[in-house]
């Protein structure tokens, strides 16, 4: 099987454990709470009348949650049961929104304008083998005077294994063959019975600003965070407010990213 023909295949297995997972909380998104965090509600900012595109939506809780700020919204996704169910939930819940099927590559076929803005999240960039073709899709998706804006885990935790304590277990640097994972649980259950092969990519924080750049875009900042909302890795430790570090905030774990195109 080919790499992204198994990661398609592992994101509809779970979207099922996803729904039903108290991580995501689809019954509290019904009845109102957003699914959007402080980092991209304050450092992408009002969204009201603007048009919005989701890559890489799963099934489109925060894409939704961004038309409830009153974003005209667009979400992509590779999944066919995941883009299924968040048209489902568009409905359920009365949102307006438009959601395409199709790998980030190729979102350029699927939507029809550029957008003022486009936004994804959230362990999104590990599963793309090219990133310089990644920059080019989101500098071809984003108006003149648009906006791109980006909240991913750090890059430097992919080198880091899930030992009791820190310890170097791979590369930092892209290779162009993918890393294989065997699974048997997800970051939104971690007991559930998922086994399907992932592959992943490592996508070094100077090839990703690089490669924006490249494609035309101007950053306006890039900010490193020493604080997530899961546990990445079972070395990290709980802070006061529920939020995972790592001992001592020895390491980012998050990056936040805005960039324009001219």
């Amino acid at each position: 099987m080919e790499p992204i023909d198994g990661n398609r295949a592992l994101w509809d297995e779970l979207l099922p454990i996803h729904l039903a997972s108290a991580f995501y909380d689809v019954d509290g998104f019904k009845q109102g709470r957003t699914s959007l965090r402080h980092i991209e509600l304050e450092e992408l900012g009002d969204v009201a009348g603007k048009s919005l595109l989701h890559l890489q939506c799963h099934f489109g809780l925060d894409t939704l949650s961004w038309a409830r700020l009153g974003a005209t919204v667009t979400g992509v996704d590779l999944s066919p049961r995941s883009i299924d169910t968040a048209r489902i939930l568009a409905e359920q819940t009365g949102t307006d929104a438009i959601f395409h099927c199709a790998g980030v590559y190729d979102a350029d076929q699927v939507v029809d304008s550029a957008f003022d803005i486009v936004f994804t999240s959230y362990g999104a960039l590990q599963w793309l083998p090219d990133i310089r073709r990644w920059a080019e899709v989101v500098s071809h998706l984003v108006n003149a005077g648009g906006t791109f804006y980006i909240v991913e885990f750090h890059p430097v935790i992919q080198v880091f294994g899930n030992s009791e304590a820190p310890e170097l277990d791979d590369s930092y640097f892209w290779r162009p063959e993918p890393v294989e994972w065997v699974s048997e649980g997800t970051y939104a259950q971690p007991g559930a019975k998922v086994s399907n092969r992932s592959y992943q990519w490592h996508h070094p924080l100077g090839d990703i600003v690089s490669a924006l750049v490249d494609a035309g875009m101007t950053i306006e900042f890039l900010h490193e965070h020493p604080a997530v909302h899961e546990a990445l890795r079972t070395w990290m430790v709980q802070d006061e407010t529920g939020l995972w570090r790592a001992p001592h905030d020895a390491l980012p774990v998050l990056f936040s990213l805005r960039a324009h195109r001219g």
